[in-house]
């Protein structure tokens, strides 16, 4: 590959670094709007969130392409086309990830307009909804600066998601029983609760596609001790 080839190429990973990013923004901004229409009961709100899901979507198309025509083009190798695998993952996860910000919007949608939202837990669904923006965030970041010291922390913080949305069900379900009046509001909350703790499952395996990147070692399903002690080799 000659020089002149060789910066093209560059450059068009590079691009696709950048859309990946850019994807990765609106993915977060759909998830913390969502949250935060719950918490305010702004319907207008919720329809703009789930009308914008189809930006999420042409991006994941796009991104997509681009990368079946370096692939097609490039005929890449090594750290290249382990690079076009992991955006090709990547994409597919904030994708769903997009998905279940919507969902998130629509429940919120539906508990405000039945002006259903009397169940205390929306403290506690904050709370770990705070938990998977932040792994999403670290995950986007350590895709930014191909970054392996960040998965076992993520790793980490989606076991906490896990046990968080396990808490929240409790709690909910205690609330059916004790007041049938709460079983549809309760059932909406703990179907957002679920949707939480899917963004985490999507931001952990993106921010495990990272050490797959520059390692080429495959970590999914590691504990956060094999984790780290997997990228320090």
């Amino acid at each position: 590959m000659n020089q002149h080839i060789a910066k093209q190429f560059d450059a068009e990973l590079e691009a696709v670094r950048a859309r990946v990013l850019q994807m990765g923004g609106l993915v977060e901004a759909q998830i913390v709007g969502a949250i935060d229409a719950l918490s305010t009961g702004d319907i207008e709100q919720c329809n703009r969130l789930i009308e914008a899901d189809h930006r999420v979507n042409a991006l994941e198309i796009e991104i997509d392409e681009r990368c079946s025509y370096i692939i097609a083009r490039r005929q890449p190798a090594a750290i290249d086309l382990r690079m076009i695998l992991a955006v090709i993952k990547t994409i597919t996860d904030l994708e769903r990830i997009g998905d279940e910000a919507s969902k998130i919007a629509r429940m919120a949608r539906n508990l405000h307009e039945r002006d259903q939202l009397k169940v205390p837990s929306y403290r506690e669904i904050k709370h770990v909804a705070d938990i998977a923006i932040d792994m999403l965030r670290q995950s986007l970041d350590a895709f930014a600066r191909l970054d392996v010291s960040v998965p076992a922390n993520v790793v980490r913080l989606d076991e906490q998601v896990d046990e968080e949305f396990k808490s929240i069900v409790r709690k909910l379900i205690t609330f059916m029983m004790e007041d049938p009046r709460t079983i549809s509001s309760a059932l909406e909350l703990i179907w957002i609760a679920k949707a939480i703790e899917r963004i985490g499952d999507h931001a952990k395996n993106m921010s495990e596609y990272v050490v797959y990147l520059v390692k080429g070692k495959d970590v999914r399903h590691v504990s956060a001790e094999q984790l780290e002690r997997e990228v320090e080799q």
